[in-house]
């Protein structure tokens, strides 16, 4: 019996070894070829080693020709801002349904949630006119309002199910002790919320930063477009020329989402976990 589970053991094992290389093996590919000249790319396979290191040579190109220096730069805004200020009226938002029984306590939160229920796609043409009818198309503050609004659904219900966790005699015995309710929620819920903080906000970051759909729809000034939107068009228009070069804007893109994957990776088990749970 114990040399049939060993047995098991190592062909699930050797199963995770193929999943691990075919899905690194794209990512592999896309690294040695940014690494080489245009030149030394359209004469060798992709997987060939490099003869020389083109690599910085080829990420100056990118962040020059494809304005990736100024879209980078908005995605950070974008991503960190509008993360940030979701969740912050998530929090309010989840603390008032589950702290101050406001009437319909559960009614409001569907309503809010709803709006995760339908595809993104179906949002395209209604924010596209409402956005040119307001004077937003094509501005930082259109898509920065967006972001927050369309990642707002997500954070409640995820703070939510936590606030519900938490022991709420520990807050009533701290409101009997003169605890405002928003001292109960910055002293109290805040700090119990940490894992799940951290875990909405690189969940929601990683998700602006990726976003292509959203970016090419409502915005199409290159002083506006986020950065996937950048890369789209700096591979439209280079692609046949430097390939290479088009690489290492891919790779430079993916920077602060892996960056930010190392500092709160810790916390993403803990927040998974936070999502299924509630009543």
């Amino acid at each position: 019996m114990t040399g049939n589970k060993k047995n098991v053991n190592w062909l699930l094992f050797g199963f995770m070894i193929i999943l691990v290389s075919v899905w690194l093996f794209p990512i592999f590919v896309t690294f040695l070829t940014a690494l080489k000249t245009a030149q030394e790319a359209s004469a060798t396979k992709p997987w060939d080693l490099p003869v020389g290191f083109a690599l910085l040579d080829n990420f100056t190109w990118a962040w020059r020709n494809g304005n990736l220096g100024q879209s980078f730069t908005r995605s950070i805004l974008y991503a960190g801002l509008s993360s940030t200020v979701a969740i912050i009226l998530a929090a309010l938002a989840a603390f008032a349904l589950v702290q101050l029984k406001v009437k319909r306590a559960f009614s409001w939160f569907l309503l809010i949630y709803a709006g995760t229920v339908f595809p993104f796609q179906m949002y395209l043409l209604p924010l596209f006119f409402m956005y040119q009818k307001l004077g937003i198309y094509d501005t930082q503050l259109g898509l920065f309002l967006f972001y927050t609004a369309i990642a707002i659904p997500f954070c409640l219900f995820v703070l939510r199910n936590n606030f519900i966790m938490l022991e709420q005699e520990i807050m009533e015995a701290a409101q009997l002790d003169g605890l405002s309710n928003f001292g109960v929620f910055t002293r109290m819920y805040l700090p119990q919320s940490v894992s799940a903080i951290a875990a909405l906000f690189l969940f929601q970051f990683t998700w602006v930063w990726n976003d292509l759909l959203f970016g090419i729809t409502l915005s199409k000034s290159p002083n506006v477009r986020p950065i996937m939107a950048g890369l789209a068009g700096l591979r439209g228009t280079f692609a046949s020329q430097n390939i290479p070069g088009v690489l290492a804007g891919a790779l430079l893109a993916s920077v602060p989402t892996i960056f930010i994957f190392i500092m709160l990776g810790k916390y993403l088990l803990q927040g998974m976990v936070l999502t299924t749970s509630g009543e």
